[in-house]
């Protein structure tokens, strides 16, 4: 079940303000009951002195408060006032008692008893404890009402307040699912809390890579359609030049071409594949994986690749100054060399050489494919990495996606790749820059 922090907020903030007001009124609670004995108390104190000073007080009667008030003159308001020295006291009154407050046990009830004395006289003031119990009580309930009002006002409050806060993660919420599936929109940021501006401000990055991905995917299909348009109509053609061969020897000389088309078409929707797949961030993690051979895989790719080399008489080779190794997807490693070695077998002349080095820099492994072919214009080094881009006049039967595709699997490994003149003569270096990462325990 998802949680709502509108309601955990609330719930928290609800109970602590119960519990505070339970401790609250627990606290005042206590202080008004206090209060009301002690004022109790002040009150037989007060009762005693005036009886010591009127000589004729009534003596072991019951002694009304000489006021005018209905709650002066109620039974439950009464006090009674004795002389110790007199016979008429009450049993459980003993004569001896000290000056000061008492609370004894009377006949029926307990009762609190104050003692004053006045010359060779001591008078004894007495109140049920009860009766004192109840009024304090009563007293000290009234004090309670503000909170047992405060407390509901004060809930409700945070309720509200957090209803309010939270409203603007709402209209967030709201703009999010109203974003066309196409076209994602950045949210807006302000009016916003600043607690939850980190995280509008991730989800519109986020939106901006959706939306640099969804441009590199519309590239990709006008580009694709476009580039495949024309093999695909070759094909067309040549399917119907075969199919109007008049002999047999005709139409041997018509397989040829169309098979070579046929491989063209195929490499080059490989590539689109492979462009696809490396633009959308898919295949394995970026450093994820074990150790690479680069040496090893080095000469796997050229094992592939000496048929052909053969053919057009080129010296294919491996030049290993240090032994290298890297951690991350040898697929991935795989995908580069692979697209740095086809280019350079295809725009070297016959005749020419193309060679793989190996080297280590510092820290860092460098693979690198040279060739002895036309070498690239400088001002043109960083265009021809855009998928589709060929430079003017070049020879060869290239898609323009090979170093598109090399360079952003190099962004996924870690890497970096770099076009470079041959300075020992014609012809282009690819480079290949990655930080040697040893293995856990290597």
């Amino acid at each position: 079940m998802s949680r709502s922090l509108q309601r955990e907020l609330s719930r928290a903030l609800g109970i602590g303000i119960v519990a505070a007001g339970i401790v609250a009124a627990a606290v005042s609670f206590g202080f008004a009951y206090r209060q009301a004995q002690e004022l109790q108390d002040e009150t037989l104190r007060e009762i005693a002195m005036l009886a010591a000073g009127h000589a004729t007080a009534s003596r072991g009667a019951a002694f009304e408060l000489a006021d005018s008030r209905p709650a002066a003159r109620d039974s439950d308001a009464k006090v009674l006032l004795w002389s110790l020295s007199s016979k008429a006291r009450p049993a459980w009154l003993p004569a001896d008692l000290a000056p000061g407050f008492h609370t004894l046990a009377g006949e029926s009830e307990r009762m609190r008893v104050f003692v004053h004395a006045a010359g060779h006289e001591r008078i004894a003031v007495a109140q049920s404890t009860d009766l004192r119990d109840e009024s304090a009580i009563n007293s000290a309930l009234l004090t309670l009402l503000p909170l047992l009002v405060l407390v509901p006002l004060l809930v409700a409050l945070v309720s509200y307040i957090v209803r309010r806060e939270i409203a603007p993660l709402r209209r967030l919420s709201a703009v999010l699912d109203a974003q066309p599936a196409g076209e994602p929109r950045p949210l807006p940021e302000s009016d916003i809390p600043e607690e939850a501006a980190s995280f509008v401000a991730a989800i519109n990055r986020l939106l901006g890579r959706v939306n640099k991905l969804i441009g590199h995917q519309r590239r990709f299909i006008a580009d694709a359609a476009h580039e495949l348009r024309s093999p695909l109509t070759a094909l067309s053609v040549q399917a119907r030049n075969l199919e109007q061969a008049a002999s047999p020897e005709k139409m041997r000389e018509r397989i040829a071409p169309l098979k070579a088309g046929i491989e063209r078409a195929r490499h080059l929707t490989e590539q689109l594949l492979d462009l696809a797949k490396s633009e959308a961030g898919g295949g394995e993690g970026t450093k994820s994986g074990g150790e690479i051979d680069v040496a090893l895989l080095a000469r796997d790719l050229i094992a592939q690749r000496l048929p052909e080399a053969g053919q057009r008489g080129l010296d294919l080779g491996l030049e290993q100054l240090a032994p290298a190794t890297l951690r991350g997807s040898e697929a991935v490693l795989r995908l580069i060399l692979k697209n740095a070695l086809e280019n350079a077998l295809r725009y070297t002349p016959a005749g020419g050489e193309v060679t793989v080095r190996i080297a280590a820099e510092g820290e860092d492994v460098l693979i690198e494919v040279l060739d002895t072919g036309p070498g690239i214009p400088e001002a043109e080094r960083e265009r021809i990495f855009a998928p589709f881009y060929r430079i003017a006049g070049s020879e060869g039967e290239g898609s323009g996606l090979g170093l598109a595709i090399a360079r952003d699997a190099a962004a996924r490994l870690g890497g970096r790749i770099s076009l470079h003149a041959r300075k020992d003569g014609t012809g282009t270096v690819f480079r290949y820059r990655q930080r040697s990462e040893r293995s856990p325990g290597a």
